[in-house]
C-alpha cells in the first residue's frame, strides 16, 4: 500500500468516532453494535464495552469481528470494511490502546470504574476502501501484510 494512500485511510478512519461492530451470536447469528473506537497507526480498532454484553461474549466465544466505517451525511461516498481477530489486550500494548482511546474518548476514563469494564482490539487481516465519489468509483482491497507499516 502506498504511504500517502495509506495515510489517506487511516486518516479517513480516525475521522468517525464510531462505526458499526458486527459479530456472531450464539446460534451463530449476526449481531451489530455502533461502538466508539480509535484507531492505531497498525490499522488496529480498539474499543471499550462491558463484559456482560453480547459483542463481549461473542468475541471472546469467538474472536473475530467485523467493522464498518463510513459517513452519516447525505452524501456520502466512501466506507471503510475491516474484518480482523479480536482479542483484550493487556500489558503494553493494553496501556499503548488506552492512550489513544482516552484521547479521542475523554469520559473513558470514568466508565474505567464500570464493573466488568473491558476492551477488545481487532488486528485486521483485510481491509476494503471504497470512494463512489469518483467515475470509475475506487475500490482498494488489503490484505494483512500490506496493512503494515513502512520503516
Amino acid at each position: 500500500m502506498a504511504a500517502n494512500r495509506r495515510e489517506q485511510i487511516l486518516a479517513f478512519m480516525r475521522e468517525r468516532p464510531y462505526a458499526v461492530q458486527a459479530s456472531n451470536g450464539l446460534e451463530g447469528s449476526p449481531q451489530a453494535a455502533v461502538v466508539g473506537v480509535v484507531v492505531s497507526d497498525r490499522f488496529e480498532v480498539f474499543f471499550d464495552t462491558v463484559g456482560s454484553s453480547r459483542k463481549a461474549q461473542n468475541l471472546r466465544r469467538r474472536p473475530m469481528a467485523a467493522f464498518v466505517f463510513a459517513s452519516t451525511e447525505s452524501d456520502a461516498t466512501r466506507t471503510v470494511q475491516l474484518e480482523g481477530a479480536a482479542d483484550e489486550p493487556t500489558g503494553a500494548d493494553r496501556a499503548r490502546l488506552i492512550g489513544l482511546y482516552l484521547d479521542r474518548f475523554p469520559d473513558g476514563l470514568e466508565r474505567q470504574s464500570w464493573p466488568g469494564l473491558t476492551y477488545f482490539r481487532i488486528t485486521p487481516h483485510w481491509i476494503r476502501y471504497s470512494d463512489f465519489s469518483v467515475d470509475p468509483p475506487e475500490i482498494i482491497e488489503w490484505d494483512a501484510d500490506e496493512m503494515r507499516p513502512t520503516p
